[in-house]
């Protein structure tokens, strides 16, 4: 038989592992991201897409705060 060969790309050897989960209070990052937020820095859009995984009761106070706000 004749041994069949492949041209190899490197794709079919990447494990994709998950990236460490990194625990830090809600203090430590609100003054940094209100900062980048009102100085327009672009490195947040790059992260937009992104899932964060925060409690329930600081979601239902996100969406109340959302829709209780003026809008601009």
């Amino acid at each position: 038989m004749r041994p069949r060969l492949r041209i190899y790309n490197g794709e079919d050897q990447l494990a994709t592992l998950p990236e460490p989960a990194v625990n830090v209070r809600f203090g430590e990052i609100t003054e940094i991201l209100a900062d980048a937020s009102r100085t327009g820095r672009t490195w947040l859009q790059d992260f937009a897409d992104d899932e964060v995984q925060i409690s329930s009761d600081l979601y239902e106070i996100l969406c109340s705060y959302r829709h209780l706000r003026p809008s601009a």
